[in-house]
């Protein structure tokens, strides 16, 4: 009895532990430990006037398991983009359990 509880104890001060240390799972350019909602933008050009927006995105849960298809095609296909005036993307992650990338195109 006195062995499972000292396992026991070592098991939540473990799990104490991880959930303090809440990983981020999405690639930002902030970094916030509970939460985090980011929209920042790396690619622009010279088209002026955008009419249209795309966006694509995918998810992750735990940083084990992730799906989708985030990318600058994708955005474009999602908006009936031809010409692309900027690529945006939006990153936002709760206490490393959950996380989604999102690209974000406009263009016309």
């Amino acid at each position: 009895m006195k062995q499972l509880k000292c396992v026991l104890t070592l098991a939540g001060i473990s799990v104490a532990a991880f959930s303090l240390a809440a990983c981020q799972i999405v690639a930002s350019p902030m970094a916030g430990t509970t939460f985090n909602e980011t929209k920042y933008g790396n690619i622009a050009t010279d088209e002026s006037s955008t009419t249209k927006e795309g966006k694509a995105c995918g998810t992750s849960i735990l940083g084990a398991i992730a799906q989708g298809d985030a990318s600058i095609v994708a955005a474009k296909a999602n908006g009936g983009i031809t010409k692309v005036s900027s690529v945006d993307h939006y990153a936002k992650s709760i206490l490393g359990i959950y996380g989604e990338w999102c690209t974000i195109v406009k263009g016309n």
